[in-house]
């Protein structure tokens, strides 16, 4: 047993530098840089404590046995693997590369998912959230400009009309703005007051409902046109000797929701054509040949129009809302001869979603309590106090309605009622303005898993360290806190975080380049 490290008192150093400084002349500096390397770059990462053992794959028993208190820091470190950009920079960007493989692998293949997926038919579709109140908007009619990123076209008048009138609150119900990209009104209703902020975050928490009689009914259509144009249904023998009879085609999709500037999220989707095998239920098969893309656009835009969902009753609404699409769905082919867009733009464009939240509302916290909802909710304040206000009011406990729209001191308590409430989930996600579903959902069928490519990148990292394949390491550990003990720490970590980070995509670039060379020459 080795001696332990002393610890790091921070307190005893003030200002960053000097804290970076007197962390990097102690001896066991290079030693705490490799020890921190899992979690370099990371901006909380999560410190555990507890004993790490090395155990023999086969026999079970126990080669070696050591304590936190013997590593630098006396703790361990792990990356806080947060999506959100606005939380964890570097956790973010891996993540998103994560989502981009997930995209990208259900529209090309690979990483377990066979190359030939890339020949069955994929639309890209966007589903958009209904009015529910005139806001301000940018619109440009017809783009001339080379890049959408850097788009100098002029927009459209917000809201023109001949004749300039007021509502019946007396706000302008007119707006003749050229609003740029960056105007901080764009997504801010015209009038507060004409606003329907409960029925927005009505639908913001029934989409995901919404989405799932969707993706049902464009799957019943499709069946519907085989039996029409007589291709038989796939028989299906289960592990208990069940027959069934299913289908020919099903649709494997990927998801991804986006908040929109008004606070409404709208979503965009992969729907993918496959086949069924009757010897191989799991097995991705080209569709039936009687299918094609045309009829997955069809279907696509049938379940749009036609699917709506009718909320269960509320003390403020016996009859409930009414949740449908909006009139704008967006249906687009890829990776056909026809085709609008390819695999990759498509891949990328849907993983920048990955560490985004409700930033682009203008609204970032944390999940909401009674004892921190006054900071956010204001029934006559701004569009977003407003939607986060009718979140906490219609999410109310049984047995606390009020007349008002407002969530008074007496709704903003906690209640011992255990009935089910279908509304109660509109509390926790306040801070998500409602929505309480994640950014990407896929089919199981789709793509590769998040948890499948965290395991490879790790079981890569423990063969790049030389780690022997016939052990295993098995943790007993305890959380202890987050973040780096002092802000010099973070800042040492972080930037020897990024050397690498470098070095890794220059190597990249000079294997690439040497790579080309080859070719060239030959």
């Amino acid at each position: 047993m080795s001696t332990p490290l002393t610890l790091y008192r921070p307190g005893l150093v003030a200002g960053r530098d000097a804290q970076a400084l007197y962390r990097a002349t102690a001896p066991e500096f290079s030693g705490w840089l490799e020890h921190t390397r899992s979690a370099g770059g990371c901006s909380r990462p999560i410190r555990l404590t507890g004993t790490i053992a090395a155990v023999d794959r086969d026999t079970g028993r126990i080669l070696n046995e050591q304590h936190t208190d013997e590593l630098p820091d006396r703790a361990l470190y792990k990356a806080c693997g947060n999506r959100r950009e606005s939380q964890c920079r570097d956790c973010a960007w891996v993540y998103q590369g994560d989502a981009y493989q997930v995209v990208r692998c259900g529209l090309a293949g690979g990483k377990g998912v066979p190359a030939s997926i890339g020949r069955h038919p994929v639309v890209f579709a966007t589903f958009t959230a209904p009015s529910f109140g005139a806001v301000h908007h940018r619109h440009v009619a017809r783009h001339t400009c080379r890049s959408r990123q850097r788009c100098d076209c002029r927009p459209a008048p917000c809201h023109a009309r001949r004749e300039a009138g007021t509502c019946r609150h007396g706000q302008p119900a007119v707006c003749f703005a050229r609003h740029e990209a960056d105007d901080p009104r764009l997504g801010q209703p015209l009038c507060l007051d004409c606003y329907n902020h409960n029925h927005q975050v009505v639908w913001n928490y029934f989409s995901g409902e919404l989405w799932r009689r969707t993706k049902q009914s464009i799957e019943r259509h499709l069946a519907a046109l085989c039996r029409k144009r007589g291709i038989p249904l796939a028989r299906i023998v289960t592990a208990s000797g069940k027959v069934r009879w299913v289908p020919p085609v099903r649709v494997s999709h990927g998801k991804v929701a986006e908040m929109q500037r008004r606070a409404a999220v709208h979503f965009h989707c992969l729907l993918r054509l496959d086949g069924v095998d009757p010897d191989d239920p799991d097995a991705l098969v080209p569709p039936p040949a009687g299918i094609t893309v045309d009829d997955l656009e069809e279907a696509v835009h049938a379940a749009a129009s036609k699917i709506t969902v009718t909320t269960p009753p509320h003390p403020d609404r016996p009859q409930g809302w009414l949740v449908a699409w909006g009139e704008q769905v967006d249906v687009r082919r890829i990776n056909s001869a026809g085709g609008e867009l390819t695999d990759d733009k498509v891949a990328a464009y849907l993983a920048k979603y990955a560490t985004k939240a409700t930033e682009a509302t203008g609204h970032c916290s944390t999940r909401l309590t009674p004892a921190t909802i006054d900071n956010y909710a204001d029934p006559e304040g701004n569009h977003l106090a407003r939607l986060i206000d009718a979140c906490w009011h219609l999410g109310r406990p049984t047995g606390t309605d009020t007349t008002s729209g407002a969530a008074t001191a007496g709704d903003r308590q906690d209640s011992l009622d255990t009935k089910p409430r279908p509304y109660a989930g509109l509390r926790r996600w306040a801070h998500m303005l409602g929505f309480g579903g994640h950014f990407l959902t896929k089919a199981r069928r789709y793509s590769v898993t998040f948890r499948l490519l965290r395991d490879t990148r790790a079981t890569y990292r423990r063969t790049e360290d030389d780690d022997t394949a016939d052990t295993i390491t098995v943790g007993t550990l305890t959380y202890v806190g987050s973040g780096w003990l002092s802000e010099g720490d973070a800042l040492l970590a972080n930037t020897a975080a990024r050397q690498r980070r470098e070095g890794r995509r220059i190597g990249r670039e000079e294997l690439a380049h040497e790579a080309w060379l080859t070719g060239a020459a030959a």
